[in-house]
């Protein structure tokens, strides 16, 4: 993400370190002080600091970038709809990190998902190889005229973060010319066209403002189609909302984010091997959601299972289960469907707890909606 950031080389970066986030920064400040970017790097006091600057930096008109993770991220709630809601570009690297308490510097999808109805664009990876091209991607789809919203885009901490993993990095040149000057909309520096930014909103037209960001938030949906397809033509690599693993025609079908899709993808092979018709649902784009789209794929499969790591602590399930559950409400053959929370805090999901969620597909209708995976007894 770092040397995505490097060949992006945005105008303005504003950060505060925190784990497992704090190499995403920390090697881009070396980047600054080396002067292999132009960027104008923001050290600041605290993450809400951080994205207090990022929003006023946008508002210039700057290509403004930040990376930050769990508590920093929570740290930024109370700016991030300010973001959205004034129709910055700005692109974040969150690394998935549990939220306290109790103190926990490991992975899970908590701190973002709490972040899901603030109106940013969510994307996540599975890999250090999907990181890099997503955050090329979110820097087109975020600052495309029918979109104007800021986009983070998620890796898991530690499990993606600190592992090594080969990947394919693009010529400079090539990224510079990919992601294009930033041309934005309105800059409070143009003095010939003054402007007033976040100004107060009453009764009056605060319900059409809030209207015109869903409405964006549903534009952003070609776009991304658009970005991810041209990215595959030129570079080999195509992205869409989500990605299929023998799919079609599976009967039983786990949807999952981040990177245990690709532990599944591996107890998938193995059930295959077992004559066992089992696939994947990969979600990659987790804002705005695809509900129709999943909805169709998953039509007519026997038995779904949505793997949440991060609860809602309720009884309707996790985020992603509530989302695709909802997809499916009222669908002609919607499958039966169980949620399971898991890998809280870093707890590990193994091939085999996998292999035995597909077990459990078969038993779909003796099983409770909402079950916890790998919880000790």
């Amino acid at each position: 993400m770092a040397e995505a950031m490097r060949q992006i080389n945005p105008d303005v970066v504003a950060a505060y370190p925190i784990t497992p986030a704090t190499e995403i920064v920390m090697i881009f400040a070396q980047f600054v002080a080396d002067g292999l970017v132009d960027t104008n790097y923001v050290p600041v006091e605290s993450e809400h600091s951080a994205m207090s600057a990022c929003i006023g930096a946008a508002t210039t008109g700057a290509r403004v970038m930040t990376g930050t993770s769990s508590q920093g991220l929570c740290l930024m709630y109370e700016m991030l709809p300010i973001a959205s809601g004034l129709r910055l570009p700005i692109v974040m690297c969150d690394v998935n990190r549990a939220i306290s308490a109790p103190i926990n510097i490991h992975c899970d999808h908590s701190d973002t998902m709490a972040a899901r109805d603030f109106g940013w664009l969510q994307i996540f990876s599975e890999n250090p190889q999907e990181a890099y091209d997503n955050l090329l991607q979110a820097v087109r789809i975020a600052e495309d005229p029918r979109v104007q919203l800021p986009a983070m885009v998620t890796t898991d901490g530690f499990i993606i973060s600190h592992g090594m993993e080969r990947m394919e990095m693009l010529d400079d040149k090539v990224v510079k010319d990919y992601i294009g000057e930033k041309k934005p909309v309105y800059s409070s520096l143009n003095l010939d066209d003054p402007l007033t930014i976040g100004a107060l909103d009453f009764t009056d037209y605060y319900f059409e403002h809030r209207m015109q960001l869903a409405e964006a938030m549903n534009s952003a949906k070609p776009v991304i189609l658009e970005v991810g397809k041209d990215f595959g033509k030129k570079f080999g690599r195509e992205y869409g909302f989500y990605e299929k693993y023998k799919l079609d025609d599976a009967d039983f079908v786990m949807v999952a984010l981040g990177s245990t899709a690709g532990t599944a993808k591996v107890a998938i092979d193995e059930l295959r091997e077992q004559g066992i018709k089992a696939g994947l649902l990969k979600v990659r784009v987790f804002r705005p959601f695809p509900g129709e789209e999943i909805a169709n794929e998953l039509a007519g499969k026997k038995a779904v299972a949505v793997m949440d790591r991060s609860d809602c602590y309720n009884t309707q399930g996790g985020p992603v289960f509530a989302e695709v559950r909802s997809a499916l409400y009222g669908k002609p053959n919607a499958p039966k469907m169980i949620d399971y929370i898991y890998g809280l805090g870093g707890r590990d999901i193994n091939v085999a707890q996998l292999k035995g969620v597909f077990a459990d597909l078969a038993k779909a209708d003796k099983m409770p909606p909402v079950n916890y995976l790998g919880v000790r007894e």
